[in-house]
């Protein structure tokens, strides 16, 4: 192996030098990443291990690459492109569910909105002694990758009587209710507290934080599931019982809150419930003025284009979908573009609520369709038979007699089976329905 090393540089400098060009050699090779394709040419000279001793020497030698600033751009600029090319790629359906799960998310980043999430639909004595000046949205350093992973959801803290309490929201916007929420639910903060555990932030010896487990629910079906997993579980023998998890979770269904117990409260959480269960866009415009006034803070500036976007992007689309909307940039612009296109937009909603009522006219045509043709055909049959069977006991039917069994219900039709039993003359059979 050395000796094919050698007769390499001999050419260069002669055998006795070979080692010093040799090393000079892999030396230049160090100074340049794009001197690595010597390597490959080295290859086709050189016997394969003598290339390999090369290509192992430049590996040690070669300079840490770090990219400048224009190739940070350029990348950067590539990672952008990607994500809008993957977003056109996606249906208007799924990108409109994708703004309204992030602008969600976005909204509920605020500590006002937990805020008034908790002391406005919370109940209990306890929601009095929270400290809601020591919120705290609990980074993604304090959680492992299995809850980062859950992008819907949002973990809190609290001070609560000295100690931490975290408030764990999942969002929930799927189509179906699941009824194991209780179980995920419970997974999710076993995850939270081995986390917290982990990171140090209890120590051997010390007690949990607790957590206030909820689910934001927006669905059109009112959640239905069960509220703790003890109720999923089968009952035990007894004694087996005390090993019965029960952990419970409080759903926040805002299609449950009527406009009657929303409305008096200045509560932005019940201002959002309130412009989701909106009927036309004067329930919208009515929202927005009250929102105009109540985040008139500097300090605010965030959450109110954090309302602008959600309304902008979300609930007007999914309310008017192909109507074209101006773009806004702030509650004003909102207020203002709501209070001039109110009676046409108005005129669009009905429609599109027509639409839909139709679709759910349909549905229910069907569904009463089904049990119409099931009566229909019950009354068919019944009526076949008691022809059948009249006609064999007394010989061809008059077209009277046949009109009236035809057009007869199903429960006189059993009347007259029964009279047929005891019947001695074809009159005697319809003689109870005279």
């Amino acid at each position: 192996m050395r000796r094919s090393r050698e007769s390499l540089c001999a050419h260069r400098g002669g055998a006795e030098d070979a080692k010093k060009t040799q090393r000079s050699f892999e030396i230049e090779i160090s100074k340049s990443f794009s001197l690595r394709f010597l390597c490959v040419l080295c290859a086709s000279a050189v016997k394969k291990s003598s290339a390999s001793m090369v290509l192992e020497s430049y590996e040690r030698n070669k300079p840490a690459y770090s990219p400048g600033a224009e190739e940070v751009r350029l990348m950067s600029k590539g990672a952008e492109w990607k994500a809008r090319r993957k977003a056109k790629r996606k249906s208007p359906a799924a990108r409109w569910a994708a703004d309204h799960d992030g602008s969600y998310k976005h909204l509920f980043s605020h500590p006002e909105m937990v805020r008034d999430l908790i002391s406005g639909f919370v109940e209990g004595e306890w929601v009095k002694e929270v400290d809601f000046a020591t919120l705290e949205k609990v980074s993604g350093s304090y959680v492992s990758d299995d809850l980062r992973d859950r992008e819907d959801d949002i973990i809190w803290r609290v001070r609560l009587r000295g100690s931490w309490l975290y408030v764990y929201l999942l969002l929930e916007f799927q189509s179906s209710i699941d009824p194991f929420m209780a179980v995920r639910i419970m997974a999710y903060v076993s995850l939270l507290y081995q986390d917290l555990i982990k990171s140090g932030w209890v120590k051997a010896g010390e007690k949990l934080s607790p957590v206030l487990p909820l689910v934001l629910y927006n669905g059109e079906p009112r959640w239905n599931a069960l509220l703790s997993v003890e109720e999923l579980i089968e009952e035990a023998p007894r004694g087996l019982e005390i090993y019965r998890p029960a952990m419970k979770y409080l759903v926040l269904d805002e299609g449950a809150y009527g406009e009657g117990t929303l409305e008096p409260l200045r509560n932005l959480a019940a201002a959002l419930f309130r412009m989701e269960n909106s009927r036309a866009p004067e329930d919208i415009q009515r929202v927005v003025e009250c929102l105009v006034i109540w985040l008139d803070a500097e300090e605010q500036g965030s959450l109110r284009r954090a309302f602008t976007v959600w309304i902008r992007r979300v609930l007007l689309p999914g309310r008017l979908p192909g109507v074209g909307l101006p773009e806004v940039r702030n509650l004003q612009e909102v207020r203002s573009m709501l209070a001039e296109r109110s009676r046409n937009w108005t005129e669009a909603w009905k429609r599109e609520g027509i639409k839909e009522g139709i679709k759910e006219g349909i549905k229910e045509g069907i569904k009463e369709g089904i049990k119409e043709g099931i009566k229909e055909g019950a009354q068919q049959g019944r009526a076949q038979m008691l022809k059948r069977q009249l006609k064999k006991r007394f010989g061809a039917l008059p077209d009277e007699i046949l009109q009236r069994i035809d057009t007869a219900s199903v429960s006189e039709l059993d009347a007259w089976g029964e009279n047929l039993l005891d019947a001695k003359t074809l009159e005697d059979v319809f003689v109870a329905s005279r």
